[in-house]
């Protein structure tokens, strides 16, 4: 097997008896990095070490890792002129701080007969947003619900 020494330096290719008793002075753990490769290929590391800078790495890109938050809309086919002014506004702002959004239009008894007007709606709200968002979904009828999505527009 190929060996790197404790400070990234080749020490040759040895038999594994050789390579465990170099460890052993150095007082470190013989870890195999490439098994692999043609030798294998093992480093003299404390392994301890390792698996928690490994860990500390993990969870720093973790932290910096920012995923886009979802928010939530509901509207129904009934909604007034403000009312749907005021839904469109708060649609705006979330897509403006980088969010996406699920706008459903959630239907009640009869108006599930008529569901071509939520989706006049919903396509009103996402002409009205069109500065800041674009649909990443088009609107679709699931069970009483049309439901579509909107994500923030890039640049």
């Amino acid at each position: 097997m190929r060996l790197i020494g404790p400070n990234g330096e080749q020490l040759g290719v040895l038999p594994i008896r050789e390579a465990l008793a170099k460890a052993a002075e150095h007082t470190l753990d013989l870890v195999e990095v490439a098994p692999t490769a043609n030798p294998p290929v093992c480093k003299i590391m404390d392994f301890g070490r390792y698996k928690y800078e490994q860990a500390k790495r993990d969870r720093d890109a973790h932290r910096k890792m920012r995923a886009a938050e979802s928010k939530g809309m509901r509207l129904s086919p009934k909604i007034g002129e403000h009312d749907f002014q005021v839904k469109v506004r708060q649609v705006h702002e979330f897509l403006k701080d980088g969010n996406k959004v699920r706008v459903a239009m959630w239907f009640r008894g009869r108006e599930m007969a008529h569901p071509k007007v939520g989706e006049v709606l919903l396509q009103r709200l996402a002409q009205q947003v069109a500065d800041v968002g674009v649909v990443e979904r088009m609107p679709m009828l699931e069970g009483r619900n049309m439901i579509m999505i909107l994500t923030p527009r890039k640049g």
